[in-house]
């Protein structure tokens, strides 16, 4: 007899959520391999929550502490290991309307009723539909996405100019920016062939890190974007009326909200799961992000779902158990209380590289040499897909 997602909820909350056959045997190796993915993991949220929180008109902490709590709480009791969840840009550009027209207080509200519209959808087990998503389609959206990271990337390659105003870099900051790119590209691809002890990215980071810092080489940092440094999220309770009024406001953004996140985190859930073999979970993942929204809701955090990009940087760098995603969210929670002063000195660019390999491993290449020799109406729907994807960000 099928066990319902809160029942199942129940079980990992009095089990060990190290390993539960969910994954490879526990041993020093495999905990040494999870803690330095999940170490990786969370030096390329940080850029990535600051940037969606901006997107959202939302405080960097805002983004931060949505990052942490979500992706906790979807570590522990999501519906497949390896997946990485936090604040998105997909959700993001949403919210940015709410927050300018009615402030942040009643994103708060509305990110917990769309934790609970989760919940719901979970416990219905509506989540078990994600397997009607035909496999061209999949295609198309894992197309699209790499696509949109690599767009999304791009930012990077700006600064300010005196006027305040975005401009594409030039010359020497350009061509050193361009190098250390290039460099941790380089160093992913080829540090596997020296040691496997180490994740990839997280060698690349820290060569170009120290290359940077060591050098004082000019190139924009974490910091440059904002400051990561905060304490303990506290709970807090949105301050908004509690009436019919304030429904009406964020019952349809709630909503919307709530179908995006769990869309963008079941797709992940069957990459993923395509990837390291593994299958179910669709509707105990709902639950899982629904409960995680709540609980972010009420401590100042804008909401979240399954991050595709991050997921795969930490399948890639060995990540099977949910050890990496819990390693990851309290690694980040470190980096806001005690390790801001550090992290802030990452240069961007390395960040970028890692985020351009990903765009490489997650793009279906073979989908390109198939397209002359499936029947047109699949090669169509790829097509489409990844059109509309890229389109639509």
């Amino acid at each position: 007899m099928n066990k319902s997602p809160l029942a199942v909820f129940a079980e990992r909350v009095s089990a060990t959520v190290l390993n539960r056959g969910d994954g490879p045997e526990l041993s020093p190796t495999r905990i040494r391999i999870e803690v330095l993915a999940g170490l990786t993991v969370a030096l390329a949220l940080v850029p990535e929550a600051v940037a969606f929180a901006f997107v959202a008109g939302v405080p960097p902490l805002a983004g931060l502490y949505a990052a942490f709590i979500v992706g906790l709480i979807t570590a522990v009791f999501g519906g497949r290991p390896g997946m990485i969840s936090g604040a998105t840009g997909a959700l993001a550009v949403v919210m940015v309307h709410l927050v300018a027209t009615h402030g942040i207080e009643y994103l708060f509200a509305t990110v917990v009723l769309m934790g609970i519209i989760q919940v719901t959808a979970g416990v219905l087990r509506l989540g078990k539909f994600i397997r009607m998503v035909p496999h061209p389609v999949m295609l198309g959206f894992v197309n699209g996405l790499a696509i949109v990271i690599f767009l999304a990337q791009l930012d990077q390659f700006k600064v300010v100019n005196e006027s305040g105003e975005h401009v594409w870099m030039t010359g020497l900051p350009l061509a050193i920016t361009l190098a250390l790119v290039a460099l941790t590209m380089a160093i992913i691809h080829f540090w596997p062939k020296v040691s496997k002890s180490v994740p990839a990215p997280l060698v690349a980071i820290g060569v170009v890190a120290a290359l940077v810092v060591g050098f004082n080489i000019p190139v924009p940092r974490v910091g440059d974007l904002a400051s990561i440094a905060g304490g303990l999220p506290t709970f807090h309770l949105p301050l908004v009326p509690f009436n019919f009024e304030t429904l009406e406001i964020i019952l349809p953004y709630a909503a919307i909200l709530a179908a995006i996140g769990l869309i963008e985190s079941l797709l992940t859930l069957n990459l993923v799961g395509e990837i390291t073999g593994k299958r179910g979970g669709a509707s105990q993942e709902c639950v899982a992000q629904g409960a995680a929204n709540i609980v972010t809701g009420f401590f100042g955090g804008m909401g979240g779902c399954a991050m595709i990009g991050q997921s795969m940087i930490n399948v890639k760098s060995g990540g099977r158990l949910r050890l990496s995603g819990i390693v990851a969210a309290l690694f980040l929670l470190g980096f806001i209380l005690f390790g801001s002063g550090l992290i802030e000195q990452i240069p961007l660019a390395a960040l970028v590289g890692v985020m351009f390999m990903v765009v490489i491993g997650t793009f279906a290449w073979q989908s390109l040499l198939v397209l002359r020799r499936i029947p047109r109406n699949d090669a169509f729907i790829i097509i489409l897909v990844t059109g509309v994807t890229v389109y639509s960000d």
